[in-house]
């Protein structure tokens, strides 16, 4: 056994730490998404759901569960009433059948879109808190200690899946103009996909 390099006392006050400092970061963070989302009438579950199969294109409910932090009965219950919406469809793959997987529809796509575009038009209390520090070094925070703990609690292909969306994100949105357009009806163009 090895010697641990830490006290108890000095334990618990970070675990206590981190846990008030969660809290009080996901009570803002709550706020801020559910204002976002709102005139949506999606709930976060449901938001959080459409953006994870947004960007894993092909998700199974396993992996929305595992990707979103919520148990997979969430997971499938959630889609569900996505799917009744007309904005995510089922399906099953010739060589799975045992796994259920989710897309997303245009009905979604278009929905994600509109949500993004509208971004700004909601309170954003966290993002206003992060502008001085903005202000001072040049950029947002990046938690990169935080990132090592998560990364450390879920593994590297959570981490991976987290990157990929928001390195989708970069690539799906362009700001022209003082406002976010999607470059989706662009790809669908260039690709051929558009006639």
């Amino acid at each position: 056994m090895s010697q641990q390099d830490y006290s108890f006392k000095e334990a618990m006050i970070y675990s206590q730490r981190l846990a008030q400092m969660s809290k009080a970061l996901w009570k803002a963070v709550e706020k801020d998404w559910q204002q976002w989302i709102k005139p949506y009438d999606l709930n976060i579950n449901e938001h959080h759901i459409l953006w994870i199969a947004y960007h894993l294109q092909g998700a199974t409910i396993s992996d929305i569960a595992k990707f979103g932090v919520m148990h997979v009965s969430t997971a499938f219950n959630f889609s569900k009433k996505l799917e009744q919406r007309g904005y995510l469809k089922f399906f099953k793959k010739e060589d799975d059948r045992r796994n259920t997987y989710v897309l997303v529809t245009e009905e979604g796509e278009a929905l994600i879109d509109e949500m993004t575009q509208n971004y700004f038009n909601s309170e954003h209390t966290l993002l206003n808190s992060s502008l001085p520090i903005k202000g001072i070094y040049g950029k947002f925070p990046e938690f990169l200690e935080v990132m090592s703990v998560i990364r450390n609690v879920y593994g590297d292909d959570f981490m991976e899946i987290f990157e990929k969306g928001f390195d989708n994100l970069g690539k799906s949105f362009v700001e022209e103009d003082g406002r976010l357009t999607s470059t989706s009806n662009d790809l669908k163009v260039a690709s051929g996909e558009d006639k």
